[in-house]
C-alpha cells in the first residue's frame, strides 16, 4: 500500500527512511537524520532460535560462531533472500532508531534495486510492515540516490546516477523526476570480495575469511594504477598443509583480482550511454555521471571511468549515505514521493 500521506499514526510517528542494503542497513529518522548505520547481518542461536546479535556485534561473530550459532545475511542482491531473519532484523533496527521504544508505528520510505520483482517488492513491503510499519513506500535506489546527492531530478535534463552497493550496481538516467532508463547488475561490493578472495586462493593456495577481503579490497582495491603502489600482510590457511599462514598482497595485485567485476560496473555504464536518447546524452556530456554507494568509494574507479566514457565522473558527497538521505528528503517532501514512489 502506498503512502496515503493521511495516517491515523501519524501524531504518534517518527517517519524513517531505510536503506535496506546487502552490507550494510542505514536509518534516517525525520527531524534527527541518520540514527543507524550497521550492517545486514543477524546473528542466531540455532538451538533456540533466539537472536543473538544484529548489525555490527553480529558482523564480528562473521566466520567465529560455534556451531550452534549462525551469522546470517538475509539479504542478497538489493532484495530479501531470507524472509524470517529479514523481518526480525528489520525489527531490531526499526526500535534502536526509536530507542528501543516498541509501541512507535512509523511510516517508512525504503530504497529497493531499480529492476526489482513484483515479488520481491511485496517481500519487502510485508517486512516492514511485519516489523510494526503503519506505512510503507517503496522507491528505486538510483532515484533516492540522486536526490540525496543533490542532482535536479525533476528538472527536463539529463542525470546519470552509478549506484554500486553490497549486492548490487544500478545505473540510472534520470529526467523530470522519471527514470528514463535504468540497468542492475548483480555486481558490487561483494562480487569484488569474492573475486578477492579467489584469486588469493589461486594464486597462493591460501584461504582468506571475507572480512579480510573486505579490508584488502578497502586498504588496496583500485581499478586504475595508483600514484604509490602499496602492500599489507593478510592471514589465512593454507590449503596444503591446513596451517594458518602470514602473505603480503600487493594493491596491483588486489587490482587484477579485481579487474573482472570492475569491467562488468563499467560495461554497465557505457550501455546506459548508449541507451539514452541524444537530447539527454548531451545533457550528461556538460553534467557528467555522479558516483554513489560504497563501491563509489573504490579507488581511482571515477579516474577509470573518466577514462573509458571521456565524461566528468564525479563522486558524490558521502556515497555511503545517499540513498537513505534522499529517501529522508521524501519524508518532508510528500509531492515528491508521491511522483516517484513505486506502485
Amino acid at each position: 500500500m502506498p503512502f496515503s500521506f493521511r495516517s491515523p499514526f501519524a501524531f504518534l510517528s517518527n517517519d524513517l527512511a531505510i536503506d535496506l542494503g546487502t552490507a550494510y542497513t542505514l536509518v534516517y529518522v525525520k527531524g534527527k537524520g541518520i540514527t543507524v548505520r550497521e550492517p545486514s547481518i543477524i546473528a542466531v542461536n540455532q538451538k533456540t532460535g533466539k537472536v543473538e546479535a544484529v548489525g555490527t556485534e553480529a558482523k564480528q561473530m562473521l566466520g567465529r560462531t560455534p556451531g550452534n550459532i549462525l551469522a546470517i545475511k538475509p539479504m542478497r542482491d538489493g532484495v530479501i533472500a531470507d524472509f524470517e531473519h529479514t523481518e526480525r532484523m528489520l525489527d531490531y533496527f526499526i526500535k534502536k532508531a526509536h530507542d528501543r521504544r516498541s509501541f512507535v508505528r512509523p511510516r517508512i520510505v525504503i530504497g529497493v534495486p531499480s529492476q526489482i520483482t513484483q515479488v520481491e517488492k511485496r517481500a519487502v513491503r510485508e517486512s516492514a510492515y511485519r516489523a510494526k510499519a503503519s506505512e510503507v513506500a517503496l522507491v528505486e535506489e538510483p532515484m533516492a540516490a540522486a536526490i540525496g546527492a543533490g542532482m535536479p531530478i525533476t528538472e527536463p535534463t539529463g542525470n546519470m546516477i552509478v549506484d554500486i552497493g553490497g549486492g548490487t550496481t544500478d545505473v540510472a538516467v534520470i529526467s523530470m523526476a522519471g527514470i528514463v532508463y535504468s540497468q542492475t547488475v548483480r555486481v558490487a561490493g561483494n562480487e569484488m570480495d569474492e573475486a578477492i578472495v579467489q584469486y588469493i586462493k589461486r594464486k597462493y593456495n591460501l584461504l582468506i575469511g571475507e572480512r579480510t577481503a573486505e579490508d584488502v579490497k578497502i586498504r588496496l582495491g583500485s581499478a586504475y594504477p595508483l600514484d604509490k603502489e602499496e602492500s599489507m600482510e593478510i592471514k589465512g590457511r593454507d590449503l596444503t598443509d591446513g596451517i594458518p599462514k602470514t602473505l603480503v598482497v600487493t594493491s596491483e595485485e588486489v587490482r587484477e583480482a579485481l579487474s573482472r567485476p570492475v569491467s562488468i560496473v563499467i560495461g554497465a555504464v557505457k550501455e546506459a550511454l548508449e541507451q539514452t536518447p541524444p537530447e539527454l546524452a548531451a545533457d550528461i556530456v556538460d553534467r557528467g555521471i555522479v558516483l554513489a554507494g560504497g563501491g563509489a568509494l573504490l579507488k581511482n574507479l571515477d579516474k577509470r571511468l573518466r577514462e573509458e566514457t571521456g565524461l566528468p565522473v564525479l563522486v558524490a558527497d558521502d556515497p555511503l549515505s545517499v540513498v537513505v538521505l534522499g529517501a529522508g528528503k521524501m519524508l518532508q517532501d510528500f509531492e515528491l514521493l508521491k511522483r516517484v514512489q513505486l506502485d
